[in-house]
């Protein structure tokens, strides 16, 4: 087994600032979260931006512009822009970082997806901001839309620009979707799949679920790179399963803002430290951000535009 890739994802779209004191929000915080991630452990961090007024999730290459630069002034890491952006946002506004900032690795969803988080208005009755119950509120009719046109011309703008795509799946089909665009020509082997669990629209977050996902594609696709990530209290579970897999895992509060039951992650570092601890439990070795540079095959961090 290789070297493990940490990758932590820093703030996301999902969670919302009534949910967490600790979500990062403005350019500065989720920069220094970033380098705390890197000293933690993180090769990769997984970049959303957010309104620094009230947390709403935003693409403005402005922010991303403060956010990316910033990171770069600190630390080595390789950064993974999001082209998901925020649920219902238009594809256009959701690519625009690509062409932009030409970034070493950029997230693409791999399909479209029922991506579904109403249910947390079952949990949370009173919000901070007027934006978050609303944004929650429109996803019970939301389909999250990646069709293949859209991965056609993702596909072309990532390789036009040298940014690998890390394809997100949350679904048996879009690993067809996949090799489909292998086959055409629009992706190149070897690709870097990022199994995303525990989604409402996607798949459970199951162990069964993952090792399904790891056969599905190598009958598919062949040789990869691959990742896992998992929402919520699946979070280090599902990435314990990875990692006994010869996997790469991805933590943070995009993804899960708690530490341990009942207990909220005060950063995206302390995730970082505790599957690294786990990593190192089982004898595997962290990779540094040069060695996941070599790993994932990317161009390397003098060829981008930030």
């Amino acid at each position: 087994m290789g070297k493990v890739i940490i990758t932590a994802a820093i703030t996301g779209g999902i969670h919302t600032p009534t949910m967490s004191p600790h979500l990062p929000v403005t350019p500065q915080q989720i920069a220094d979260e970033a380098v705390a991630a890197y000293k933690a452990g993180a090769a990769v961090a997984h970049i959303h931006g957010r309104d620094p007024h009230n947390g709403k999730p935003n693409s403005s290459t402005d922010i991303f512009r403060e956010i990316i630069t910033g990171i770069k002034s600190k630390c080595d890491i390789i950064l993974c822009l999001t082209t998901g952006g925020a649920l219902g946002m238009p594809v256009e506004q959701r690519i625009a970082v690509v062409p932009e900032f030409k970034p070493e690795l950029a997230s693409l969803n791999a399909g479209s997806v029922n991506f579904a988080l109403f249910p947390l208005l079952d949990k949370y009755k009173e919000f901070k901001y007027e934006w978050e119950k609303p944004y929650f509120e429109m996803t019970e009719d939301l389909v999250y839309p990646n069709t293949f046109k859209t991965l056609r011309a993702f596909c072309e703008i990532f390789e036009k620009n040298g940014t690998k795509p890390e394809l997100e799946i949350y679904d048996t089909a879009m690993i067809n979707n996949i090799a489909f665009l292998i086959e055409k020509g629009y992706l190149k082997k070897p690709v870097h799949l990022q199994f995303v669990l525990g989604i409402l629209g996607g798949l459970p977050a199951e162990t069964q679920t993952l090792v399904s996902l790891y056969e599905t594609a190598r009958r598919q696709i062949g040789d990869f790179t691959w990742s896992t990530c998992a929402a919520g209290r699946s979070q280090m579970p599902m990435c314990c399963a990875a990692l006994t897999m010869g996997g790469n895992v991805r933590v943070g509060l995009e993804d899960n803002l708690y530490i341990s039951k009942g207990q909220l992650a005060k950063s995206n570092a302390d995730q970082v430290a505790k599957i690294a601890n786990i990593a190192r439990e089982l004898s595997l070795d962290i990779a540094m951000p040069n060695e996941a540079r070599q790993i994932l095959g990317l161009k390397g961090l003098s060829k981008v535009n930030y």
